[in-house]
C-alpha cells in the first residue's frame, strides 16, 4: 500500500463517555456538588486505522463493538475524546436512514437540502436530479411529504443522494439492508462501478456475503478494541472466533494515557479486564402477567454453550429461562418467540406444542427450561419474546410475559430471499 495515497487515516483514536445513573447526577456533578457521579465507558480504546485510496474497506463486530461509532468519529458526526483522523476528499455518507431530511419537506425539496448541505449549488442539483430520481425508483412518491414513505423509500432516496454527488469516500453504515433485493443488487452494482472509478468505500455491514464479495480489505472491532486487519475471509474466521469467545485478543497498549487522567485510564484497565454487563437485554421491555410464576432470568448460548446475542446462521443455539413458581399451577406452559425489528412475528414455539412439558407445579418451585435449535433464519437482528401460561380450567391466564426482552444478531454469509434458508441443495448438469 506504499505506493497508493491515504484516504483516511484514524491514529490512536478514543471515545469515552461518562454514563450516570439519573439525569440529576450529571447537574451535581457540574456544579461540583460531592463526589463524582458518573461511570466511564469506552466506546473505542485507541484505534488506528489506515485506509487507502481505491479500496473498499469494510468493519465488521458484534453489537456494541464500537463500528458505528468509528463511522460518526470519521465523518465529523462525533468529535473523538482522544487521537486525530484525517479525511483526504469529499466524503458522502449514508450512517442513519433520512439522516438530514426534513420529514416536512417532499423528496425533491429534501434532495435539494441535502446537496446544499453538501456545497452544491442549485444549478448543480437541477443536473444531477434526474440521476439521482431514476436511482431512487420512488415515482410520483418524490412529491410527498417524506413523513410518509416507507422505509424503503426512505433508504432509497437518501442512497440515491449519497451516490450522485460524486463523492471521493463513500460510508455506508447498514442502511442498504432495508431496501429490496432488486433494489440492494442496484447498489452493490454501484459499488462495482465505484471500484471501477478509483473511488474509497468504506462499509459496516452483518452481511458476511457481501464483506467477502467486495471488500479488499476488512478491520475487525470487538468492545471498542481493533482486533485485527487482514483479508475478508481471514477476518470472518477472526470474528465467528468472537462470536464462540475462543478469539485471544492480542496484548498491546490499548488502554494508554492519552488523556492524562488516571481516573480514566483506570477505567480503562477495568473495562478491558472485567467482566460486563450482559449485553442484548432491553431495557425497556414489555412486562405483564399475575407473576403467579415469574420468568427471574432469561439468556442465550451459542453451540459451545457460551452466553452471547450473536449466532452464527446454521449452527446450533439454546435460549434458556429461569422461572420461578409463586403459587400452585395447573401445568404451565413455557414459550418463546421471535420478531424483526419491523415487529412482525416470524416464528416461535412452547413446551405444549412440542410436548416437552405437562406437569402441575408447586408453590416454591423453580424450573430451568431450555429450547435448542438450530439457526436457519437470514442473517440480521431480530428481538427475542418469552411468556409463562397457562389454562386454568377453561380460563386462559398470563402468568408473566416479557416482550421485546433480548436482542439477538444472527451472522450469514449466505442469505437467500425471505426470512428463513430452506436449506437448498442446488445441482446443476448438462442435459443428456
Amino acid at each position: 500500500m506504499e505506493d497508493k495515497k491515504l484516504a483516511i487515516e484514524v491514529k490512536d483514536v478514543q471515545k469515552i463517555y461518562k454514563l450516570y445513573d439519573k439525569p440529576s447526577d450529571r447537574m451535581k456533578e457540574a456544579f461540583g456538588l460531592g463526589k463524582k457521579k458518573h461511570k466511564l465507558h469506552y466506546a473505542l480504546k485507541g484505534v488506528n486505522l489506515n485506509i487507502y485510496q481505491g479500496e473498499t474497506v469494510g468493519i465488521i463486530g458484534t453489537n456494541g463493538s464500537g463500528k458505528s461509532t468509528i463511522l460518526k468519529i470519521i465523518t465529523g458526526v462525533l468529535n473523538p475524546t482522544a487521537g486525530e483522523v484525517k479525511v483526504n476528499g469529499r466524503i458522502s455518507a449514508l450512517l442513519e436512514l433520512g439522516a438530514g431530511f426534513n420529514m416536512e419537506y417532499n423528496g425533491i425539496e429534501n434532495v435539494y437540502l441535502n446537496g446544499t448541505m453538501m456545497g452544491f449549488s442549485e444549478k448543480e442539483i437541477d443536473e444531477k436530479l434526474p440521476d439521482i430520481l431514476e436511482f431512487a425508483d420512488i415515482g410520483d412518491y418524490v412529491y410527498q411529504p417524506v413523513k410518509t414513505y416507507s422505509s424503503g423509500m426512505f433508504v432509497r432516496l437518501a442512497f440515491a443522494v449519497a451516490i450522485n454527488i460524486e463523492p471521493e469516500i463513500l460510508i455506508v453504515d447498514e442502511a442498504l439492508s432495508v431496501g429490496d433485493v432488486f433494489f440492494q443488487a442496484k447498489c452493490y452494482h454501484k459499488f462495482e462501478e465505484f471500484k471501477k472509478m478509483g473511488k474509497t468505500i468504506l462499509f459496516v455491514s452483518h452481511d458476511l456475503s457481501s464483506i467477502s464479495k467486495y471488500c479488499d480489505r476488512v478491520f475487525l472491532l470487538n468492545q471498542g478494541t481493533l482486533l485485527g486487519e487482514g483479508s475478508a475471509k481471514e477476518m470472518i474466521d477472526a470474528y465467528k472466533q468472537v462470536l464462540v469467545g475462543q478469539y485471544a485478543v492480542p496484548e498491546k497498549a490499548d488502554n494508554q494515557d492519552l488523556l492524562n487522567d488516571k481516573e480514566l485510564q483506570a477505567a480503562a484497565g477495568s473495562a478491558a479486564g472485567g467482566k460486563g454487563p450482559c449485553v442484548g437485554l432491553n431495557p425497556n421491555l414489555l412486562e405483564y402477567g399475575t407473576k403467579q410464576a415469574e420468568i427471574v432470568e432469561y439468556y442465550m448460548t451459542d453451540a459451545e454453550g457460551v452466553q452471547t446475542t450473536a449466532v452464527i446462521k446454521g449452527s446450533e443455539f439454546t435460549i434458556h429461562l429461569k422461572v420461578q413458581m409463586h403459587d400452585d399451577i395447573p401445568a404451565p406452559i413455557f414459550a418463546f418467540s421471535v420478531k424483526n425489528v419491523q415487529g412482525t412475528e416470524i416464528t416461535g414455539t412452547n413446551s405444549m406444542f412440542e410436548k416437552a412439558f405437562l406437569s402441575n407445579v408447586v408453590k416454591g418451585q423453580t424450573k430451568e427450561v431450555t429450547f435448542t435449535q438450530k439457526m436457519s433464519l437470514q442473517g440480521g437482528e431480530y428481538l427475542l419474546s418469552f411468556g409463562v401460561t397457562g389454562y386454568n380450567g377453561d380460563t386462559f391466564e398470563v402468568y408473566h410475559r416479557l416482550y421485546d426482552a433480548l436482542n439477538i444478531t444472527v451472522v450469514s454469509d449466505k442469505n437467500t430471499v425471505g426470512y428463513y434458508d430452506m436449506d437448498s441443495v442446488v445441482k446443476v448438469r448438462d442435459a443428456e
